[in-house]
């Protein structure tokens, strides 16, 4: 694909100014605003940041960083389309930053490719349109205990809901379907799979998106993993396949195989389920994660989240789905996961199954929430983000295929916002212990 003029782009299209845009180590999406007279430059060398202004695990002292934009992500935001938006990646002395979470992928994509792959991704992320303070659903008539797929509800946020879609089927993401989800004030929105990397250049534009038209009709759309205590949290289901270098054929699907799928997809299924605890630190990135993949039972019956490492058929009360005979569903990762990272950190213990040719165990075809796992003995996800973090630490597959120096700035900033969670005094702890 040849690259985009960005200074003829903004002649032909009226773009008035760019949005150079990166997301940082704990999924910040950060920017700077160019004006389309000085893109060219920006385009050539990128724009200037301190890196230690951001979550990069950098210093004061560290030199100038520079965001060089990816000229083939331009989209202008439908909203205001005199604004276009542009996926970076970052560079500092000459050389891409190793820790940035687009050049993670872009490197694992990189190793992917010199095999003969392509990964091919479609993610749903799920989110809540609340009160503008976050305390409360938005609509205070979507009450019901079970109230996904609720037309009413749906169609009484016709106005956000159908502004994105739109959004969506200009930018080409092929939108197919729009729904209310199992939690009250919940929705998602779900468009084509496309390659990871533009999977993932699409998810952090789209919660961009989703949150700033929310606040046009004057609501406020949050991902948070687990923002009501009694509701189903917000998962980012992730449905994969790898492809040959072409992409043209579908190197899971195998019509003699087991559910129709091939022993490199199980042995790229055996590598994810080999190393989800470890991955855990990435899939499921907050403090506030682990509410949701350990919940107790929500309003609506069931928390739609894994308890333990197992795969099934077509059943969601696994870690991992596999659905239709030519993909698998991750059912692990939240709202609040990197995009880049969450891509990386599928592609990454996938390589290293098929390498490794992991066996990824026996299916199980039974309904974990009643009749699992303790009985069989099958691998916990970590309790809480601590004991995450450490697991990822150790990982040597983490650290070989998503690169020490990332393993070990993200460990760094996760370790330190532990400690700031650990630090601050909740409404519970004064509740309970005022008085002790």
């Amino acid at each position: 694909m040849a690259a985009v003029d960005l200074a003829e782009a903004a002649k032909e299209r009226n773009i008035k100014y760019f949005l150079i845009s990166f997301v940082d180590l704990l999924g910040g999406l950060r920017a700077k605003l160019v004006p389309a007279q000085a893109i060219g430059e920006m385009q050539r060398a990128g724009a200037g940041f301190a890196g230690f202004a951001t979550w990069l695990d950098m210093t004061p002292a560290d030199p100038d960083m520079f965001a060089v934009p990816d000229p083939n992500s331009l989209i202008q935001l439908p909203w205001k389309p005199e604004v276009a938006w542009l996926a970076a990646d970052l560079w500092m002395d000459g050389a891409e930053v190793p820790s940035a979470p687009r050049v993670v992928l872009k490197r694992q994509i990189a190793q992917a490719a010199e095999l003969g792959y392509v990964m091919k991704t479609g993610v749903e992320a799920e989110y809540f349109l609340v009160s503008p303070d976050g305390r409360s659903v938005a609509d205070e008539r979507d009450n019901q205990t079970k109230p996904c797929y609720d037309q009413s509800a749906l169609m009484r946020r016709y106005d956000v809901i159908g502004e994105i879609c739109d959004a969506m089927g200009e930018l080409g993401w092929g939108p197919y379907q729009n729904d209310h989800e199992d939690a009250n004030g919940q929705f998602e929105m779900n468009w084509q799979y496309a390659d990871s990397l533009a999977t993932a250049d699409r998810h952090v534009f789209f919660k961009y998106m989703v949150k700033s038209i929310a606040e046009r009709h004057d609501l406020r759309a949050t991902f948070m993993p687990k923002p009501f205590a009694e509701l189903t949290g917000n998962g980012c289901h992730c449905h994969v396949s790898l492809w040959d270098k072409a992409g043209d054929r579908n190197l899971f699907h195998d019509p003699n195989g087991k559910l129709g799928l091939s022993q490199l997809a199980y042995n790229f299924l055996g590598g994810i389920l080999h190393s989800a605890d470890a991955l855990c630190a990435i899939f499921n990135p907050a403090v506030n994660s682990y509410k949701r993949i350990n919940s107790a039972v929500t309003r609506s019956g069931a928390t739609w989240s894994p308890n333990a490492i197992s795969y099934t058929g077509n059943n969601r009360t696994h870690l991992v789905r596999i659905p239709d005979s030519d993909r698998f569903e991750l059912r692990l990762m939240d709202g609040a996961a990197n995009p880049y990272l969450l891509q990386a950190a599928v592609l990454a213990p996938g390589l290293d199954g098929i390498a490794a040719k992991r066996d990824p165990g026996k299916r199980l075809d039974i309904n974990m929430y009643t009749d699992g796992p303790g009985p069989r003995r099958l691998r916990r996800l970590p309790a809480n983000l601590l004991d995450a973090i450490r697991l990822l630490d150790k990982s040597k597959i983490a650290r070989n295929g998503l690169g020490d120096a990332f393993v070990t700035s993200y460990v760094k900033l996760k370790h330190d916002e532990w400690s700031r969670f650990a630090a601050s005094l909740s409404d519970w702890e004064i509740e309970n212990t005022l008085d002790c």
